[in-house]
């Protein structure tokens, strides 16, 4: 195990972690927690964009086996799937989970446990998945099970569209952001995923998770203890604009960034209305994409996710 110590556990002793849970329940009542900025008030029970109120639903948690070896590893990440996302990708594969009311209502007291069960099944981190649109009650649940004993690293687990206010109060708090990047063209992330300014958002809100956390780091087993890894789904005729998103990694960012060039994508959900977008993507269009990665810079890599069909770099 790990020796890396995480920060949430200080700040919940020292009383830094709930002065940050305070203010971000504040921005519930006028709800800018994540980069839609509906705004309605959440306390008082109104919906917005992601359709959920003070509490949250959770569809699922277990260790999950199939995330990138560094989180995955032997035991497992403690993967917790909220329900609901601030996206609405056409092609989403977790369109049950995140376009739909699927799931059970959690207090904050239920989260903390989920995290203490995780961690006693032996899991390497407590993965959330798809948090941007409730972390004042993540946040709160991180300093309940802080105080009962959790002392595994946090993985923020996002599709890349995230409040900037809402990420400067997690310093300190998550050891490992996991960000999408999933376009560099606006339009398309307004038509592919119904959300505007997409590239802008992300960019920004990419390099202040790197500002926080820097490159991903390892312990002696591979696992991961801090830092910031990349994923990019590469989508059929280019439409994810890769070429531009890695030379960002590597001019903005770094080129020690962990990457994940996702080759898995398939025609799910409502992808078969978009001609573009209904089929699977080509050998072809997979090697350029990583030629491009290479051409840009990066050189980030880890052998064992090349052995299940994902290249990181």
């Amino acid at each position: 195990m790990s020796q890396h110590l995480p920060g949430y556990i200080k700040f919940s002793a020292n009383g830094v972690l709930q002065a940050r849970v305070n203010e971000a329940y504040a921005h519930l009542a006028i709800c800018d927690v994540c980069a839609l900025r509906c705004p309605v008030n959440r306390l008082a029970g109104k919906l917005g964009a992601c359709r959920t109120g003070e509490r949250v639903k959770i569809s699922s948690f277990a260790p999950h086996h199939g995330e990138e070896y560094p989180l995955s590893g032997w035991n497992g990440s403690g993967t917790i799937f909220f329900t609901r996302c601030n996206l609405k990708c056409v092609y989403c594969q977790n369109h049950d989970i995140s376009q739909t009311d699927f799931g059970e209502d959690m207090e904050i007291e239920d989260i903390a446990v989920i995290m203490l069960k995780l961690q006693e099944y032996g899991c390497h981190n407590i993965n959330f998945v798809s948090p941007s649109h409730v972390i004042p009650q993540i946040m709160a649940a991180i300093l309940i099970a802080a105080n009962a004993g959790l002392h595994i690293p946090l993985v923020y687990n996002t599709g890349g569209y995230d409040s900037l206010q809402m990420l400067k109060l997690l310093e300190g708090v998550i050891d490992i952001y996991m960000p999408d990047m999933k376009y560099s063209a606006p339009e398309h992330g307004l038509k592919y995923s119904r959300i505007p300014n997409y590239p802008e958002v992300n960019q920004a809100a990419v390099k202040e998770m790197h500002r926080q956390v820097g490159d991903l780091r390892v312990d002696s087993s591979g696992i991961a203890v801090r830092g910031l890894l990349i994923r990019h789904l590469v989508l059929p005729n280019a439409l994810a604009g890769t070429e531009k998103i890695v030379k960002f990694i590597a001019d903005e960012l770094s080129p020690n960034t962990y990457l994940n060039l996702m080759d898995q994508y398939r025609p799910a959900y409502k992808a078969h209305i978009y001609p573009e977008l209904n089929r699977l993507i080509t050998a072809q269009e997979y090697r350029s994409a990583v030629e491009l990665a290479n051409t840009a810079g990066l050189h980030r890599s880890d052998g064992r996710d090349v052995a299940k069909k994902r290249r990181s770099f």
